[in-house]
């Protein structure tokens, strides 16, 4: 396996036993540790920041029946999950002249500390569509190296109204780690490539990586509408 240093930092500080299953699906588990959600990707799944990663192209060889955890590995239907290598997941820092020319594109409400009351926990499945936009919105800002304090404190106020997995990408968010494909985006931002890594990062998921998008371009827009970017 390989994983982002936070999930494996935090296997290995769990106590050993079981530990309860969250979601079962044929390209992606979940389990919980420690409060948070750690999940089992296969290489077809969104490779979210909270998860082991593997390189089989699905789940079928996992019922998922059981799991637990032991000397710091987590073990799914018996079988150890090691991590091998460590994966970077942090957010890239925008590159110079990335904004270059660039104007705010909406006039869509700035999120604040009260939209955050609203966004979280805002739609159905296992990652609602306002969690998605919040974890955007902070991508961005983490990006341009911009801090969100009082966001951040409401967003933290606030993991308690969604799922757990939501949560737990919220606050992989807070911390700055995000999917590759929204990596990848802010990364190509002001290049050629800006537009298909968009097209890329809006077919991760049915509404996430859309949703990832809009937030992205709210953070944007609000931190050019403020003059907070200097060309």
């Amino acid at each position: 396996m390989s994983a982002p240093p936070r999930v494996r930092d935090l296997l290995r500080s769990a106590p050993d036993g079981p530990v309860p299953i969250v979601h079962r699906g044929l390209l992606a588990g979940y389990v919980a540790v420690g409060g948070r959600c750690v999940g089992l990707v296969a290489a077809r799944a969104a490779q979210v920041p909270c998860a082991l990663r593997s390189r089989l192209p699905d789940l079928g060889s996992f019922p998922l029946l059981s799991a637990h955890v032991a000397g710091g590995v987590l073990h799914l239907d018996g079988r150890p999950l090691a991590v091998g290598r460590t994966v970077d997941v942090r957010t890239p820092r925008l590159a110079p002249g990335a904004i270059l020319g660039r104007t705010a594109s909406s006039t869509a409400p700035a999120i604040d500390a009260d939209a955050v009351t609203g966004l979280v926990g805002s739609g159905d499945g296992l990652t609602p569509l306002g969690d998605d936009v919040l974890c955007g919105w902070l991508a961005l800002h983490r990006a341009a190296g911009m801090p969100t304090p009082t966001v951040d404190r409401a967003v933290r106020e606030h993991l308690g109204r969604t799922t757990l997995l939501s949560a737990t990408l919220l606050d992989c968010a807070l911390h700055g780690e995000v999917l590759p494909e929204l990596g990848a985006w802010l990364s190509a931002l002001g290049t050629p490539a800006e537009d298909d890594r968009a097209a890329d990062l809006t077919r991760v998921g049915a509404t996430s990586g859309a949703g990832l998008l809009a937030g992205a371009h709210l953070a944007l827009d609000q931190l050019l509408t403020e003059g907070a970017l200097a060309a």
